[in-house]
């Protein structure tokens, strides 16, 4: 067999492992903190990509935008990763004094005001790697990542399924909400403290900081770090730490909470490839 006929030959599985690589960088994103082994529905999509991303729209009301627009756009931030010496094992027992309490009450309000919320992101990867693009928030439960080309990866909940899709491969994968960490950003009002295992709350000059861990016997200890600006008291960036250690920052930016986006992005058409609205 020739030089070429091996490089031939290889080509397509390269492409399908760094295919591969990019849904796992998707993943942590909206499944790193999966609260047990859950099994992903992988559905073909039989169509091909669907309208460019330029086609997103907001509601009538809004201005039609491919991403968050302001007159003050601000430039992507540099995402604070966290030590990874920081993930020790937690005590039996937590106890907060009156300060870590109103600061966790300062987030868990902030959380619970949001109805919408849109704005851009910057991704970094367990290996450093770093991936951009807007998103689209509507609670409770919904929620739309659109990463920035080449990568062909969107991902949508619809009020109780995660759908991760895969433009270029045109295949989707299905899981339920409930089980991603996504559902702490999503849920209409939250109160930290009490619907969640919060074994962390700090706070600086810079940020609130809040650490909520899960634990299940099969799989191992997950986490999610919330970050909160101290002085705007504007989500600022999430961390989540899978049972293995590897942390996936995400940092976002540009937000606004006065545009309603349209609701027909958030639908998952479980057995076709719905093109997006517009």
């Amino acid at each position: 067999m020739t030089i070429n006929a091996l490089r031939t030959d290889r080509t397509p599985r390269i492409s399908r492992r760094k295919a591969a690589a990019q849904r796992a960088l998707a993943l942590a994103l909206a499944l790193g903190l999966l609260a047990g082994p859950v099994a992903a529905q992988t559905v073909p999509l039989p169509k091909p990509s669907p309208k460019p991303r330029d086609g997103i729209q907001l509601t009538a009301t809004t201005t039609p935008t491919r991403g968050p627009s302001s007159a003050a756009t601000q430039a992507p931030p540099e995402p604070v990763i966290p030590d990874p010496r920081r993930n020790v094992p937690s005590p039996l027992f937590v106890t907060f004094d009156a300060a870590q309490k109103a600061q966790a009450a300062k987030v868990s309000s902030y959380l619970s005001s949001l109805s919408t919320l849109v704005g851009n992101f910057v991704q970094v990867g367990p290996d450093g790697s770093r991936t951009k693009g807007d998103f689209y928030i509507q609670k409770p439960g919904k929620v739309r990542f659109e990463y920035d080309e080449p990568s062909p990866i969107a991902i949508i909940a619809d009020g109780s399924s995660v759908a991760v899709r895969d433009r270029k491969l045109a295949t989707q994968d299905i899981y339920p909400l409930s089980q991603t960490p996504l559902r702490y950003l999503l849920s209409d009002r939250i109160d930290l403290l009490r619907d969640t295992n919060v074994v962390s709350v700090t706070a600086d000059d810079l940020f609130i900081s809040v650490v909520i861990e899960e634990k299940q016997v099969l799989v191992g200890t997950s986490r999610l770090m919330l970050m909160i600006g101290a002085k705007d008291n504007q989500l600022k960036q999430w961390t989540v730490t899978d049972p293995q250690g590897y942390d996936t920052t995400v940092a976002v930016y540009n937000l606004d909470a006065t545009k309603r986006p349209d609701p027909g992005m958030f639908k998952i058409d479980f057995t076709n490839y719905a093109t997006p609205p517009g």
